[in-house]
């Protein structure tokens, strides 16, 4: 039986409880799962890539996520030839609204074009489906208590919320 690989591709700037719901949910269908750090060129970033890899392995750790979860970062080259390279199917995106279904589509039938890679589309618990890293960004950045929003780890980085 051959595994089945999959991967969750974001910026993760910083890493949200949407994103933690998002990861433990694709961890427990998929044999291996990679969480992807990828650089999006249409957005500044507030933290560097290596500071939100370590956010996330240390969030997935103290979240106890099951599963084989693997965290890495991605900036050369299409999000599919990474999927091709490591044998993942599967692309796992969380949608929060209709801007994201219609955002991420095009995205996920070209993926398909190019490299067979299927994009499977996951909703998000209701206590975070308006939460986006960008909107977290925008309250911390103006001094507002983000700890509702983020994992633990994150919350204490950022110096918010219970330590």
């Amino acid at each position: 039986m051959s595994s089945r690989i999959a991967v969750v591709p974001g910026s993760f700037d910083p890493p949200t409880l949407g994103h933690l719901d998002v990861i433990s949910r694709a961890a427990s269908l998929y044999d291996e799962l990679h969480v992807l750090v990828v650089h999006n060129p249409g957005k500044e970033a507030m933290l560097p890539i290596a500071q939100r890899l370590a956010l996330l392995e240390q969030s997935i750790a103290e979240s106890d996520i099951d599963g084989n979860v693997v965290v890495a970062s991605w900036s050369v080259g299409l999000l599919v030839d990474y999927a091709t390279d490591v044998g993942a199917g599967v692309l796992v995106k969380g949608i929060r609204s209709q801007i994201d279904v219609a955002y991420e589509t095009p995205m996920a039938i070209v993926n398909r074009h190019l490299a067979h890679v299927e994009t499977v589309f996951l909703l998000p618990d209701p206590a975070h489906a308006l939460v986006s890293s960008s909107l977290v960004r925008q309250v911390a950045s103006l001094g507002g208590d983000v700890s509702p929003f983020v994992p633990p780890a994150v919350a204490r980085f950022l110096g918010v919320g219970p330590a």
